[in-house]
């Protein structure tokens, strides 16, 4: 049996419903019934229930982005690091296994070959030459891996609150390595919500040009479920489909399949767009797959799964 704790939340939702498709007994524990933040409370669930798994996909991430979380600092730190050690120490103590939803926003930029042949961190994805590598899918760029330290946190000053709480997550998670600790990154899918990339991009008053890895949430959370059924070892995994893509390739697969009444206006730089579309830094980077990806676990590439999300899109919107 799992436990699930944050079911209620977009990507606990997401793992409902791949549970039920397998037939896995699941508990979707809510805090208005078993308050988990409170270690004590926690713990003895545990060693009442006694589950096989424990999922963690709870935290703060701040309404309508992540904007908010720079005036709920308070909440943000509880819901992104307290809960996280709470739930790793209880898990610890019980001899229970758990899964921890992560985010690759700790990161910002990718890894780019200079032409004398070193390689060095590009945190600007949209400079003409990065972008000019990106575009061409280049073998001169990689991305962030498992063992790369985040760039993209407090110790660098140069992140949102969210993102600098995300790492100090990872930090606790660091006590914890036999535990799965699951990045997820800009997550989508085929069905319309206020959560899903895909929406967000066909809502924006204007679209911001820049190169990311992201998550299809269903193959997200198959392989999250994949890698503890297959008793894969613990540790961190970056749980993007494989590749990357700008906003200007997604904005043209929309505008192609959906063929939407929509004429999108970018931002003429990142300079106007923090100046005038953001309160805090946005995380922009490419993660490697390639650790998930060598356990045997599958998952498709990024354009195979944007084409299908958008070949099978549902526009009744989802919460």
């Amino acid at each position: 049996m799992v436990i699930l704790l944050g079911a209620s939340g977009y990507i606990g939702q997401a793992f409902c419903k791949e549970l039920k498709r397998r037939g896995i007994p699941f508990r979707p524990v809510s805090r208005k019934e078993i308050d988990y933040t409170d270690y004590r409370v926690l713990r003895a669930t545990l060693q009442k229930e006694k589950p096989d798994f424990v999922i963690n996909a709870g935290g703060f991430t701040g309404k309508p982005n992540v904007d908010a979380c720079e005036n709920q600092r308070g909440e943000t730190i509880a819901g992104n690091v307290t809960l996280a050690q709470t739930v790793a120490q209880a898990c610890d103590v019980t001899g229970i296994s758990l899964g921890f939803v992560s985010s690759g926003c700790i990161y910002t930029g990718a890894k780019v070959q200079r032409e004398c042949g070193t390689w060095a961190v590009e945190d600007r994805l949209t400079e003409p030459l990065v972008s000019e590598l990106l575009s061409k899918r280049s073998d001169r760029v990689a991305g962030f891996t498992e063992t790369d330290k985040p760039n993209f946190c407090f110790t660098h000053n140069n992140c949102s609150f969210y993102s600098g709480t995300k790492a100090l997550a990872e930090e606790v998670m660091a006590g914890f390595p036999d535990f799965y600790v699951w990045r997820l990154r800009i997550p989508f899918d085929e069905f319309d919500g206020v959560r899903n990339y895909l929406s967000k991009v066909q809502r924006y008053a204007k679209v911001y040009q820049n190169w990311n890895s992201i998550s299809h949430l269903g193959d997200f959370v198959v392989a999250c479920l994949d890698s503890w059924l297959q008793k894969i070892p613990g540790g961190i995994y970056n749980i993007t489909n494989p590749g990357y893509v700008s906003t200007r390739e997604v904005v043209e697969k929309i505008q192609i399949q959906l063929k939407p009444e929509w004429n999108p206006v970018f931002w003429r730089s990142d300079d106007e767009f923090y100046r005038f579309g953001a309160v805090t830094p946005r995380s922009n980077c490419i993660l490697d797959t390639a650790k998930i990806l060598k356990a045997g676990i599958r998952i498709r590439s990024v354009g195979e799964a944007l084409e299908n999300a958008l070949t099978c899109w549902c526009p009744e919107q989802r919460t």
